[in-house]
């Protein structure tokens, strides 16, 4: 077993099982880490997913040796891959599911190494949670390997272009504390923590009227290159069918006395 799921509630924990590779990703793993969010994507229940490693490693990135198998191997690989949603199936990217466009938050507990593919899965991720001593970086450089899972797309709208540019060419190794001050992750926690933080992040998301706050995340991610004044009415004409279906509700129970002064746990 190459990915475990486990679900609680209205969390679903998705774990990268090979730590003897450093959970690196073959197209087997690839297509078990995409069904994984397939599922989590179609359950009703599910609101908010968490993706860690085991072995104390996140990803480190795709499973080279899968890729030296040979031409004819190689090419086997990439004519399944796709971009679109055709005949129901979700676009699977050569890491799994980093073409996906969910409606639902990922939270990354990155707890080790995330390089290469691994970091272009991390970036995947809506948020990342880093313990101290891990870190992220470019790897690939070394090997003539080109990020193909978003890298050269997600990186820049993430950290800005010249010093995403740096650190695509360079490849050089991007410790935790690096990450967060570029804005490369959200939180840097002590090792072993990652995944407890992550998950009562995803706790808290998950309490949250489910309708408003996929839709303020959509509307985030897809205002990227609009033009402002599309990019504002878009939200607006948006937000209008969320107030009617859970603000409403909301501001009835804001009068009743409860999230009074910012208060987040009794609403």
């Amino acid at each position: 077993m190459s990915v475990s799921i486990d679900r609680r509630g209205a969390v679903t924990t998705i774990t990268l099982e090979r730590p003897a590779v450093r959970n690196a990703v073959d197209p087997d793993t690839a297509k078990a880490l995409h069904q994984a969010f397939v599922e989590f994507e179609h359950d009703a229940q599910a609101r908010v997913a968490v993706l860690t490693g085991s072995g104390g490693a996140f990803c480190a990135g795709f499973d080279l040796g899968s890729l030296a198998g040979g031409t004819d191997a190689i090419a086997g690989w990439l004519e399944q891959l796709h971009f679109d949603q055709a005949d129901g199936q979700w676009p699977l990217g050569p890491m799994g599911p980093t073409r996906m466009n969910l409606s639902k938050p990922v939270i990354g507990a990155i707890n080790g190494a995330a390089v290469a593919g691994g970091m272009e899965l991390a970036m995947w991720c809506d948020l990342r949670i880093m313990e101290s001593s891990a870190y992220m970086g470019v790897f690939c450089r070394r090997w003539g390997v080109p990020l193909i899972d978003g890298g050269t797309v997600r990186l820049p709208r993430l950290v800005g272009q010249g010093r995403a540019m740096e650190l695509i060419l360079t490849g050089r190794r991007v410790n935790a504390d690096e990450c967060l001050r570029i804005g490369l992750c959200e939180q840097v926690v002590e090792d072993g923590n990652s995944l407890t933080t992550a998950l009562g992040l995803a706790e808290q998301l998950a309490s949250f009227p489910p309708a408003c706050l996929r839709a303020d995340r959509q509307a985030t991610l897809t205002q990227q290159g609009l033009e402002s004044e599309l990019a504002l009415r878009r939200e607006f004409d948006n937000a209008v069918e969320i107030i009617r279906r859970e603000g409403i509700r909301g501001a009835e129970r804001f009068v009743s006395g409860k999230g009074r002064h910012g208060e987040f746990d009794d609403i």
